[in-house]
């Protein structure tokens, strides 16, 4: 491997270690910030029990978040520093939003939110955590504004004095049409990968909290081994209505709140997909090609659920099982419409830009936008089976919902992993791809991009952010699985004040741990 090679390695492991992280950022940060809603509204405990016990897993991926997404902007200055030169003037303006607006709007009310518990009125406390909400989602827009604009270039100009590209309307960059339906797809994916984690972590409580409490309640026989009794049948309705703080009952209003929001999320997933799969259609319709290795030009072209072969040389692709017309549809709305195959458009790219390969790797962009669709469906598996076990009020004791549950919390992050990587490598082997109907020369391929480095220098930087990144994800994993199992604590209940017990006494001070 050469330092090209090297260096799209580093970029990629980093990203994508970043990227598991941010998805569940930006969707639970609302979803805690609904929890406290609910309590305010309703002075119940439980949602205050909720809010911290989730509010304390949000700090902790936060927290990782941050410390994992640092390394990014740096590395456009250590290996990709001809790209820096070509786009600093245009890339820097969404990124130095990301950080003045967003990042400082997030951290500065997180830090009012973590310790205003006690010291701020409560619907000031409740508004700081609803700005982070804002300010996460904020930094997301940024980010990716800045990254459609690699995609589809637009509200810039080439210098040919300077040999860079010149941002001259930020507000055409902000609007990019790219951004507008790449955003809202981004933020549905947040929003199921948070709601199926906290769904996922509801669902385990639940039932270990139902066994645990069936196990307790049942009268055992003379020699106390054997219960007199059979335990109650799975699922059914608790004859005597649960206390407010009891665990199963708490848990029971995340899920079910979960759930609905996974429903919205999955609905608002396919519909900004759709709109996205349209306009990729028309802006680069190598990577819609690549997305179903459509090697030659079809009319009503098909939508493969299986191929076999090496793709790459589009000699040997064989799609097994396919639905007919579904990329054209995908495409354009219309069954019969006519998709350029990767051959084609590789002769026309070879006429318009010059000798090279434009092909992307079929095989990667392939299978990585099925693993973006496919997964997608242990979440769906989750909320269905979830609404059905928790209807009518009933509290699931059933082992299998518990697994379901488990199973399905790392679904939606595998799927928005599989969903960047399908967008980074079907635009390749552009970095900046060309916009067909913008300025012809604000274009720019991966090896011009790249720095002049050693690649052992590169290699090294390679290996240090692996290990260092991989430690960093054990310690978010430990860090979770922890809390998890610990659950809500004691000291998260409902905060009172004492009364006096005189007319002179003053109350007692609150008292939040957090």
């Amino acid at each position: 491997m050469d330092a090209l090679d090297v260096s799209r390695w580093q970029f990629g492991i980093t990203t994508v270690y970043h990227f598991i992280l941010v998805p569940l950022t930006i969707g639970l940060a609302p979803m805690v910030a609904a929890m406290q809603t609910m309590w305010v509204i309703t002075g119940k405990d439980s949602w205050y029990r909720l809010t911290k016990f989730f509010g304390k897993l949000f700090l902790i991926n936060f927290a990782l978040g941050v410390a994992t997404g640092i390394v990014q902007e740096f590395q456009f200055g250590m290996n990709w520093s001809e790209y820096s030169r070509f786009v600093g003037d245009v890339f820097g303006a969404p990124l130095a939003l990301e950080g003045l607006v967003a990042f400082f709007l997030e951290s500065t009310f997180l830090g009012l939110w973590i310790f205003g518990w006690s010291r701020l009125p409560k619907l000031v406390h409740l508004a700081t955590i609803w700005l982070v909400a804002i300010g996460v989602n904020a930094s997301a827009f940024f980010i990716i504004a800045a990254n459609s604009w690699m995609q589809h270039p637009v509200g810039a100009i080439y210098n040919e004095e300077t040999g860079r590209a010149e941002l001259t309307d930020i507000w055409a960059l902000l609007t990019n049409n790219t951004a507008l339906a790449a955003f809202p797809h981004a933020v549905a994916g947040a929003f199921l990968t948070a709601a199926t984690f906290v769904a996922g972590i509801s669902g385990w409580w639940m039932v270990r909290e139902a066994r645990r409490k069936q196990a307790a309640l049942t009268p055992l026989s003379e020699n106390g081994l054997t219960p007199q009794a059979p335990l109650p049948a799975a699922g059914v309705t608790l004859q005597a209505p649960l206390p407010a703080t009891d665990s199963r009952s708490m848990f029971r209003s995340a899920a079910r709140m979960s759930f609905i929001v996974m429903i919205v999320a999955g609905g608002a997933l396919a519909i900004t997909g759709d709109i996205q799969g349209k306009l990729m259609f028309e802006q680069q319709p190598m990577k819609m090609a690549s997305a179903e290795s459509l090697c030659d030009t079809e009319t009503g072209a098909s939508f493969s659920l299986l191929t076999v072969g090496t793709h790459n040389n589009c000699e040997s692709v064989i799609h097994l099982i396919a639905i007919p017309g579904l990329t054209s549809f995908l495409a354009e709305n219309d069954f019969s419409a006519t998709v350029q195959g990767v051959n084609q458009l590789q002769e026309q790219y070879e006429q318009q830009f010059g000798p090279g390969n434009y092909k992307p790797n079929l095989f990667v962009t392939y299978w990585a936008f099925r693993m973006m669709i496919g997964l997608a469906a242990g979440s769906a598996l989750l909320a269905i089976a979830g609404l059905w076990v928790t209807r009518g009020g009933r509290i699931p004791d059933q082992k299998w919902f518990s697994w379901l549950s488990l199973l399905a919390i790392p679904t939606p992050f595998l799927a928005n992993s599989a969903g960047w990587i399908f967008t980074e490598m079907g635009r390749q082997p552009w970095v900046v791809a060309p916009n067909l109907s913008g300025v012809d020369q604000i274009r720019l391929t991966v090896d011009q991009g790249v720095s002049d480095h050693p690649v052992g220098l590169v290699l090294a930087s390679l290996v240090t952010f692996t290990l260092l990144y991989a430690a960093l994800g054990g310690v978010w994993f430990f860090l979770l699985r922890r809390y998890v199992i610990e659950g809500p604590l004691d000291h998260d209940a409902h905060p009172h004040v004492d009364p006096p017990e005189s007319e002179d006494e003053e109350p007692k001070q609150l008292s939040f741990a957090y």
